[in-house]
C-alpha cells in the first residue's frame, strides 16, 4: 500500500477513535451528568466522524485504488497537501466549537477542508479515464 494511503487511513482511524470517545462521553453525560461543559465536545464529535473519518478514509482508499498508468501514480505532493489541509481543517473546525473560538476560525477550517478536496481532485482527475477509452486499451 502506498505511503500516502497508509497515513490517510491511519489518521482516519485516529479520528474514528476520538469521535467515538467523544460520543461515548456525551452519551454518558446524558445519562449520568458529569459536567455541563462536556456538551461542548459535540462539534468535535461530529467533525471528527463526518469529515475526519469518512472523507479521509475515502481519500486514502481512493488514492490507493484509482488506476495508475505505467506503475506511476503521479505527483504525490497534492495528496500530502490534501492530507495536511484536511487534518488541519478538521482540528480547526472541531476545536473551535469546543473552545468557543471566533467564527473566523471555523471559516478558516472549512477553507482548509475545501482546499484539501481541491488538491486531492487535482491529483486524481488525470487518473480517471472514460469507459470508451478504457475499453480500447484492454484490447
Amino acid at each position: 500500500m502506498p505511503r500516502p494511503s497508509v497515513w490517510l487511513i491511519r489518521s482516519a482511524l485516529i479520528h474514528l477513535a476520538l469521535g467515538f470517545t467523544f460520543g461515548g462521553l456525551l452519551l454518558w453525560n446524558k445519562g449520568m451528568p458529569i459536567h455541563p461543559l462536556l456538551w461542548r465536545l459535540l462539534p468535535a464529535h461530529m467533525e471528527f466522524l463526518l469529515i475526519g473519518w469518512t472523507v479521509q478514509l475515502a481519500m486514502g482508499v481512493g488514492y490507493w485504488i484509482m488506476p495508475r498508468f505505467y506503475a506511476y501514480r503521479g505527483d504525490v505532493r497534492p495528496v500530502w497537501l490534501a492530507f495536511v489541509l484536511l487534518n488541519g481543517g478538521v482540528w480547526l473546525v472541531g476545536m473551535s466549537g469546543t473552545l468557543a473560538a471566533p467564527s473566523w476560525v471555523i471559516l478558516a477550517g472549512r477553507a482548509c477542508e475545501l482546499g484539501a478536496a481541491a488538491a486531492f481532485a487535482a491529483h486524481t482527475w488525470p487518473r480517471v479515464k472514460p469507459m470508451a477509452l478504457a475499453a480500447t486499451h484492454r484490447q
